[in-house]
């Protein structure tokens, strides 16, 4: 399955029903992006009873709309900020405690790429280097697939350590 952008993703969903796109922008949000409700209206400039009722199957006028998607793609695309791509499956990526960290004194933002089969991992990767990864961090069954794709130094997670190291493993890499 080839990973649809989440815009894209929403968009799309807008067009076909209110349902389609209320489990939509609560997939992205509560999944991909892992924000509040609260988060969103601070970026969006939605009051948070107007985006409570949106998810809860009110239309948003076109205006809102607007509003929402512009506060996701600031959300999903932070601009010039480095940040280290994890592709995972989404078990291993909800064990991942933090989005930044920080790295011999480098802030360090980890931005999180759901995948379910070795076609979306490669997706993936294509995915973070064009939105700017530094680095990427992969399941071994794909490392040596990517690494001949990206131009982005690529680290593998070993079972025995820690996504963690596997991260600043890569961030290291990314500086030399």
């Amino acid at each position: 399955m080839v990973q649809v952008d989440p815009i894209d993703r929403l968009m799309r969903a807008a067009l076909s029903s209110d349902d389609e796109f209320v489990t939509t922008l609560n997939d992205l949000l509560r999944h991909d992006l892992r924000i509040s409700m609260r988060e969103l209206s601070e970026k969006s400039g939605i009051a948070q009873s107007s985006l409570y009722k949106i998810l809860h199957g009110r239309s948003p006028n076109l205006s809102t709309l607007r509003a929402i998607i512009r506060a996701l793609r600031q959300l999903y695309h932070v601009g010039d900020e480095a940040f280290i791509g994890l592709i995972l499956a989404r078990p291993v990526l909800e064990s991942v405690e933090e989005r930044v960290t920080e790295i011999d004194g480098h802030r360090m933002r980890v931005r999180e790429y759901p995948v379910h089969t070795m076609v979306d991992a490669i997706v993936a990767a294509v995915r973070a280097e064009r939105e700017g990864a530094i680095a990427i961090v992969c399941a071994p069954i794909v490392s040596s697939v990517i690494e001949q794709i990206v131009r982005v130094p690529v680290a593998t997670i070993i079972p025995r350590e820690s996504v963690q190291a596997a991260i600043e493993l890569a961030a290291k890499k990314a500086w030399i």
